[in-house]
Order: structure tokens, then C-alpha cells, then sequence
């Protein structure tokens, strides 16, 4: 007979974590060596090495990690963690219950059954089951094959439920970066409008309540320069390709837009990431942040361009009679 858990899952969660405040600066090293009751180079090492050591909630495998006052640093007592590698995602934060990474543009969130191709879903199946052939993940959300950025996955049906069902109370802040076309009129807003789809899976809004999804994104303009716009998006609800329309409502659409775009394309790419994601753990309650710098080709549009030198003659140009 199946010995029966203690304690609610919030409580064996928080159970299997420990977690030291940094009160001055130190190397992740030294750290641990003193927390641990004096714990050798090599047993730190070795935390590290099982990905069981997060700071400020990430997985950090980097011994010489620079700690500041007011940090977290949590051990997990999981030692079942096999190493990650991906050149299509990264893995930022892992536990018990759930996993959050940070996919490169290109690659499908999950697959469908005309596209078999690889996607987040299956290579994070493929990590999770080299620790038992019975574990995989749940998707929760997705995000289009051509956006970057962060997105969650569950570990159980139970964390993906709650994760979905209650994905507006526990998502407390949810942030986006684009490149639009044109230089914004406003340095910051709201869109409001209702999105619908259309008989060919085209979205189309409007400004009236069209029987539609009623959709809300904040904005704020970063910069302008070259001909373009840097703007942060602020998700109030999260409607299918609601950003993307939103800015074509604009006449500011994002750049490597096919669908909704206006041809303009300097990067290949769809230039839409989302950089930033705060929610409350649908198990322990804890708030998680979670925040990814901006990608750097979106930074390099915005780069003065240099001006063309005058030539030089030698000699004083005389002003020509038009």
C-alpha cells in the first residue's frame, strides 16, 4: 500500500526549499560555503552542477554569480534535475510544479497535427522525461511561432488547470517589446477594442462590441528613431494576436508582420518579445517576476545613423544659380 503525502502541496513545496536572505556582498560560492554549515568547494559545486541553487527565483549554475543585499537565494532539495541545454530555449526558472523558459522566435509553442516539427513543448517533454519516462509537461499558453520570449509550462494537470482557469487573478504583470513602423504620435495609451476572427482565421477588430472578444493593451513609447517606434505592451487581456492588431489599428504595425503588417521587414523577424512576466505560484503562492533585457537587434534600428561627409575641395563652392 502507497504511502499517503503530508501536508498540502503548498506545504511540501515550501518544504523542499530553502531560502537565505543576502545581507551583504558576496560570490554565490562563498555563499553557499557559509550558509551550508561550511560545505566544501565541491559539494557546492555539485548544488550548482543539479541546477538545485536559484537566485531571485532563476536557476543559477555560475559560481562566481555577484550577490547584492536584498537578494534571494533558494536550494532545492530536488536532485533529480538533469542538465539543460537548447539552442532554441532557454530554461529560466524550474520546480516541483512548473517551468518557465524563454523561446527563441521560430519555433512553434506546441505542435498541431499537420505541424510536426519540433517545438517548445517537445524538446521541454524530452528534458522533464530523462528523470522518468512517466513525467511530461502541460502547455498553459502559448505565444506565436514567430514571437520570442518568456511563456510557462506546468509539470501536472492540476498546476495547468489552475494556471488557466485562474490565469487573470494569478498573472500580475505581463509585458511585451515590439518594433513598430513609423515614429508614435503618443509617447503612451490604451487600445480598446473587440477582436473576432473571420471565416479565413484572419483577426479583425473593432471599436464597437462586434459579439467579439473585448481586448485592452497599454502602451508606452521607449523611442524613435530611423523611421521606426520601440513600445512597450502592457496585456490587460490576452487575446489571440491582440497586440498584433492593436497596432495595425495604430497604423503602427510590428515590423516582419505578414498578417498584419505593411511589408516592412529590416530584421526577418516578427520584432515582437515578451520580456516580462509576474505571476503568483499557483502552488505556494509565492509571487515569481521574471524579466529578459530586450533583444539586441530590436536595439540596433534605433542606432544613429551616421551622416554623409561633405566632400572636401579645397576650394570655396560657389552658391549655382537655379
Amino acid at each position: 500500500m502507497r504511502k499517503k503525502k503530508k501536508g498540502t502541496p503548498a506545504e511540501r513545496a515550501k518544504a523542499n526549499i530553502t531560502t537565505f536572505d543576502v545581507t551583504e556582498p558576496s560570490e554565490l560560492m562563498t555563499f553557499l560555503m557559509n550558509k551550508l554549515s561550511g560545505i566544501s568547494r565541491t559539494t557546492a559545486k555539485s548544488l550548482l552542477s543539479k541546477r538545485q541553487v536559484m537566485v531571485e527565483n532563476k536557476i543559477t549554475t555560475q559560481y562566481n554569480c555577484e550577490l547584492r543585499p536584498g537578494m534571494k537565494v533558494k536550494i532545492s532539495k530536488d536532485k533529480g534535475r538533469k542538465e539543460f541545454t537548447s539552442s532554441l530555449l532557454k530554461l529560466v526558472y524550474e520546480d516541483a510544479f512548473l517551468l518557465v523558459i524563454d523561446k527563441r522566435e521560430g519555433l512553434l509553442s506546441m505542435g498541431t497535427d499537420k505541424q510536426k516539427e519540433r517545438t517548445a513543448h517537445s524538446i521541454l517533454n524530452e528534458y522533464v522525461q530523462r528523470s522518468g519516462k512517466q513525467h511530461r509537461v502541460y502547455i498553459v499558453h502559448r505565444l506565436d511561432k514567430d514571437t520570442s520570449g518568456l511563456m510557462v509550462f506546468a509539470k501536472d494537470e492540476k498546476t495547468k488547470f489552475t494556471l488557466q482557469d485562474y490565469w487573470d487573478e494569478i498573472v500580475k504583470d505581463r509585458r511585451y517589446v515590439a518594433v513598430v513602423s513609423g515614429e508614435m504620435e503618443k509617447d503612451f495609451g490604451t487600445i480598446t477594442s473587440w477582436l473576432k476572427d473571420n471565416k479565413v482565421f484572419v483577426t479583425y477588430s473593432s471599436m464597437s462590441n462586434n459579439g467579439g472578444d473585448k481586448a485592452i493593451t497599454h502602451y508606452k513609447t521607449i523611442k524613435r528613431a530611423n523611421g521606426y517606434s520601440l513600445v512597450e505592451l502592457e496585456l490587460e487581456t490576452g487575446r489571440k494576436n491582440q497586440i498584433r492588431v492593436h497596432m495595425q489599428d495604430l497604423h503602427h504595425p510590428v515590423i516582419g508582420d505578414i498578417k498584419y503588417g505593411d511589408g516592412v521587414n529590416p530584421l526577418g523577424r516578427l520584432a515582437l518579445h515578451a520580456f516580462k512576466l509576474c505571476f503568483y505560484h499557483p502552488v505556494t503562492g509565492d509571487l515569481l517576476e521574471f524579466e529578459t533585457p530586450y533583444p539586441s537587434a530590436f536595439k540596433k534600428l534605433f542606432i544613429k545613423q551616421p551622416t554623409a561627409k561633405k566632400e572636401e575641395t579645397g576650394k570655396e563652392q560657389k552658391p549655382q544659380n537655379i
